[in-house]
């Protein structure tokens, strides 16, 4: 399964703002990009011209490495998303918000959504009463996602519930702490994604 190897934190400064994939690393003195705020590589520091295409290609890589999607993914998600009514860039980020790997992080029960990915593949959450290993799933309105009963005695997990709290939880999602378990009221409208990405130039240069 391809999948991206190298280091997280050259991707934040390639992007020239944090991306929050390491999770508490973001949030300390040690993150790279305090450190070193400019892109890597020999001509990091040097002054590029920001063309059009060059501002919509960068949003695009940034959306795709904020939820951790693969380029191939991520076109299949715009085509999906340019097939059906309403604003295009609007249901693009709808459909990464409702991954099964993106829930769990918002919920709380992971700290990045790498880890999220990890905890969705080992097998520890459960939709609707069955276990489900694919971080792509999507989940649906009313669903109802929970952390496996074996696994909450697991480290990650009790951290992760002593910390509730500590990360708002979007408004389209409601955590039962004691309970391990998200409800999902409805599928995320645009105004209640934080997510810091301009979907208009993504729809822009997939349009080309």
């Amino acid at each position: 399964m391809a999948r991206y190897t190298g280091a997280d934190c050259r991707r934040c400064r390639r992007e020239k703002m944090k991306l929050f994939l390491k999770g508490s690393k973001c949030e300390s003195p040690k993150c790279p990009i305090e450190i070193r705020p400019y892109p890597p590589g020999q001509h990091g520091r040097g002054r590029t011209k920001d063309s059009e295409y060059l501002l919509q290609l960068r949003e695009k890589q940034k959306a795709k490495r904020v939820y951790g999607v693969l380029e191939k993914q991520f076109a299949g998600y715009y085509v999906e998303a340019n097939r059906k009514q309403g604003r295009t860039g609007d249901i693009l980020l709808q459909i990464l918000e409702s991954r099964l790997d993106n829930v769990v992080y918002r919920a709380g029960f992971a700290k990045s959504r790498d880890m999220a990915r990890q905890v969705v593949r080992h097998g520890h959450v459960i939709v609707n009463g069955r276990k489900v290993d694919i971080p792509s799933f999507r989940v649906g309105e009313n669903d109802i996602v929970e952390i496996r009963e074996k696994s909450r005695d697991l480290t990650p997990f009790v951290v992760a519930q002593a910390e509730f709290g500590s990360r708002p939880v979007p408004a389209w999602l409601e955590v039962i702490s004691s309970q391990f378990r998200v409800l999902v009221h409805s599928l995320p409208a645009r105004q209640v994604i934080d997510t810091p990405v301009q979907e208009q130039l993504i729809v822009e240069l997939y349009s080309k």
